[in-house]
């Protein structure tokens, strides 16, 4: 005969479709009963209204319908309470479900990441958004537990280079972000068509930021990588304001223009307090039968390091897989080019240090 121990065990091994936790861990499994060949299981979800809720039920019952000497199985469904949801959200994510912000101070903006840093790039077009999605996928595959803020409201394709769609569940005040294998993710794109412009001044862009790092549900991470607009604009500043603590990755191409530009992102940080990390060379070369063709000029990321007096964290070659990689929701540092996802590993292991 089937015991609790046994179907307990199994549920231990079910993950909530959007919490990504185990129905135990998140203590949702309130009761389980055993009548000879028949089991009945009780599950609280979040919510009443939770859209899993026939997924989670077959998960239940095609996995505890695989023990021996179990012929059916009867799975009822309640919900959480209000006390029951913020008891999970403080157990689980270190914070209380429905908890406010910076503004009242309950919560310090970034407390959950030991590391923040902030991908910048003076320009557009650099392959910014490229690096950071690589660089976090190469940061998980070195066993860090890892988050990416889009904060790139304006030109958003985070979604898009990590595969990622869907829209963020709510528990409460607060977001739970979408993943792509162990990576958290949030973005402005996860609320808006892709084709569509974000037309916001300021003040909006301000309240979403904070809301994307204080009023999500991250869990506790190694590493936070945001992914800023182009610039030094009111985004870069309200990033600077909220993770006075946060460090910045300046991410340029060889040409003069754009290093240069880059160059005031480092200012930026020296007005803001911020420290620099160091500066990544995107697009260094372009390799043809084995000789390389400095298509944007040469040396110009290194050159700018020096000038702002911190490390050259590495360079990476124009490459047509990398950009097809990006463009198809498969970063290259997650396919099989060991290759080309080395000179992202080389590069998380020297911010890992």
């Amino acid at each position: 005969m089937v015991t609790e121990k046994q179907v307990r065990e199994v549920l231990s091994h079910i993950n909530d479709p959007e919490l990504h936790r185990s129905l135990t861990e998140l203590n949702m499994v309130r009761s389980v009963k055993i009548d000879g060949e028949h089991v009945e299981i009780e599950i609280a979800l979040t919510t009443p209204e939770c859209p899993m809720k026939k997924t989670i039920t077959n998960l239940v019952a095609e996995g505890v319908s695989r023990l021996e000497g179990v012929k059916d199985v009867n799975v009822k469904l309640g919900a959480m309470t209000e006390e029951q949801r913020r008891e999970m959200a403080a157990r689980i994510y270190g914070k209380t479900a429905g908890e406010k912000g910076p503004e009242d101070k309950k919560a310090p903006a970034g407390d959950f990441a030991k590391r923040v840093i902030a991908v910048a790039s003076g320009k557009g077009g650099v392959g910014k958004s490229t690096v950071t999605a690589n660089l976090a996928a190469a940061l998980s595959k070195l066993g860090q537990t890892v988050g990416v803020l889009d904060a790139d409201v304006y030109g958003f394709s985070i979604p898009r280079i990590l595969g990622v769609s869907g829209e963020p569940t709510a528990l409460d005040q607060n977001l739970i972000p979408l993943r792509r294998d162990d990576i958290q993710v949030m973005s402005i794109g996860f609320f808006v068509d892709e084709n569509t412009p974000v037309i916001w001044r300021g003040p909006l862009l301000h309240k979403t930021v904070n809301q994307f790092i204080a009023d999500v549900l991250w869990d506790q991470l190694d590493f936070l990588l945001i992914d800023l607009p182009p610039g030094t604009g009111d985004v870069t500043i309200s990033i600077a304001q909220a993770l006075p603590k946060a460090e910045i990755m300046v991410v340029t191409t060889p040409q003069p223009v754009a290093s240069h530009t880059a160059g005031r992102v480092g200012k930026l940080a020296e007005q803001t307090k911020l420290r620099v990390l160091g500066v990544v060379e995107n697009m260094s070369y372009f390799e043809s039968n084995g000789k390389k063709e400095y298509i944007f000029g040469q040396g110009g990321g290194r050159d700018l390091a020096e000038r702002l007096s911190v490390p050259f964290l590495g360079e990476i070659p124009l490459k047509t897989e990398i950009r097809e990689a990006a463009d198809s929701g498969q970063p290259i540092v997650l396919s099989d080019n060991g290759p080309l996802a080395g000179y992202y590993l080389e590069i998380a292991k020297s911010i890992i240090g």
